[in-house]
């Protein structure tokens, strides 16, 4: 039976294929999957660092991925509150809320457009 690939698309072999959208924002920048992630997990956390913890990444890197879209978007895409144990914590401004949606209905769309191409070339690997 095959299986559902990313965006519903159905391909006969484990893993699926994947279709992954990397944007360039900027000169070496790009908003691609892993920041995605990354603000869906802090929407999910309400933490940078717990967000980092799920994503398997670093507090460090979580906040460089942060502030390198806080420098090329017009707005911040997180909010933080300090404070320590059981109080501050970060949380998506709407600016974070806009890039996460128009990145994944960009996933979405593209992944509706090629899904006869991916499923064409699906048919052309060889089983596993």
């Amino acid at each position: 039976m095959p299986a559902a690939g990313a965006h519903g698309i159905a391909v006969a072999m484990d893993p699926p294929i994947r279709l992954r959208i990397r944007l360039m924002v900027a000169p070496g920048i790009a908003i691609g999957p892993g920041k995605a992630d990354l603000l869906a997990a802090l929407a999910d956390t309400g933490s940078i660092s717990a967000a980092a913890r799920a994503m398997g990444m670093s507090y460090k890197k979580a906040w460089y991925l942060i502030d390198e879209m806080n420098r090329v978007l017009r707005e911040p895409v997180v909010h933080t509150e300090k404070g320590g144990r059981g109080r501050g914590g970060a949380t998506l401004t709407p600016m974070g809320d806009k890039v996460l949606a128009l990145y994944r209905a960009i996933e979405t769309q593209a992944g509706d457009a090629a899904a006869d191409d991916i499923a064409a070339l699906a048919g052309l690997l060889q089983d596993g």
